[in-house]
């Protein structure tokens, strides 16, 4: 007698989680409690036979529950902490957040979220590591402008941490709390720089073949740094139907309110990936005077104000990078060369 399919949800903790098993037609089959480790989530998942369904939310620490799941043979499902619609529950616990998900699961009603492959994962570890540690780069940076304000201290020079700004740092006469402070200062970022270029010697070899990297590179404002953000956080670029579909994931469009014939537009999203939207708007900003990108930013700002032009430039921008991934060139670059 063939085994009916059951579908498996799995209500994701820190260190513990709730594992909830259903059949097709949707009788609950068992209900367990575990302690994360992959021989327990493994041997609980046998239970459920061959191939099941299974999902679980993106949550905190998804990774290793997938890789599991996926070795083990089950069909995953990873659902959109904000694409569901868990309704107005007067009880919230475990079991019913795994019930709701095999639920949502089994009649075809759940938004998924894309799971990346491994390799992907561990470039999106380094481009996101190395983000961090520029803006902590940064913010020490800053600390340093602030500790010579308070000394009354003048920085003629556009940047501090140059040849003549390290001369100046060297020579400056500090009090002696200040100047113990601009020394840790000083180390600090220089640990930040030594990592970060450590972080980059890694990145380099993983996208030296890849012509989507290569031909984002094309677009004017965008070099390594932010090619490298976009192959990492866009991934497969197979799963966006269009360039559209690509800027409404990375949160660049605006919401989107109808009913009957009332339609109300608000600000942009902003539920896709912080970085890409963060690496769209950088190069908005290094683009030449004379790009058409640019001149769409001042375009749409004379209209509309600075800032939506900004935005609506940074649209633009990713929708060559969608076609640069997609076709590993852009055509309408290339036209203008």
């Amino acid at each position: 007698m063939e085994q009916q399919k059951q579908y498996v949800g799995i209500d994701l903790h820190r260190k513990r989680s709730v594992i909830v098993r259903r059949n097709a037609a949707g009788e609950t089959v068992d209900t367990v409690r575990i302690d994360n480790d992959p021989l327990t989530l493994a041997s609980e998942l046998a239970k459920a036979g061959e191939h099941p369904e299974v999902v679980l939310e993106a949550t905190y620490g998804w990774y290793w529950a997938v890789d599991v799941l996926e070795e083990c043979g089950a069909s995953v499902h990873l659902a959109h902490p904000l694409g569901n619609n868990w309704g107005r529950r007067r009880v919230k616990n475990d079991e019913r957040d795994a019930t709701d998900l095999v639920d949502l699961l089994r009649l075809g009603r759940l938004a998924e979220a894309w799971i990346a492959p491994p390799p992907l994962r561990e470039l999106r570890e380094y481009i996101r590591y190395r983000a961090k540690l520029v803006h902590q780069r940064t913010s020490l940076k800053a600390q340093v402008h602030s500790v010579l304000a308070k000394e009354g201290v003048r920085v003629p020079m556009t940047d501090l941490f140059g040849v003549r700004g390290h001369a100046l740092l060297n020579e400056v006469h500090l009090g002696d709390a200040y100047r113990v402070r601009v020394e840790s200062l000083r180390d600090l970022i220089e640990a930040c720089d030594r990592e970060i270029t450590m972080l980059e010697e890694h990145i380099a070899p993983i996208l030296a073949g890849d012509l989507g990297y290569q031909s984002v590179q094309t677009i004017p404002g965008v070099g390594p740094i932010l090619a490298s953000i976009f192959v990492a956080e866009i991934g497969d670029i197979s799963r966006f139907s269009s360039a559209r579909h690509l800027c409404s994931w990375a949160g660049l469009t605006p919401t989107h309110r109808e009913s009957d014939e009332k339609v109300r537009r608000g600000h942009i999203t902003k539920q896709g990936s912080r970085l890409v939207r963060w690496a769209a708007v950088e190069a908005v900003a290094r683009q030449r005077a004379d790009s058409p990108i640019r001149a769409h930013h001042r375009r749409v700002g004379e209209r509309r104000g600075k800032q939506v032009g900004r935005v609506a430039a940074a649209r633009k921008l990713l929708m060559l990078v969608y076609y640069g991934l997609r076709d590993g060139e852009i055509r309408c670059l290339a036209k203008t060369e």
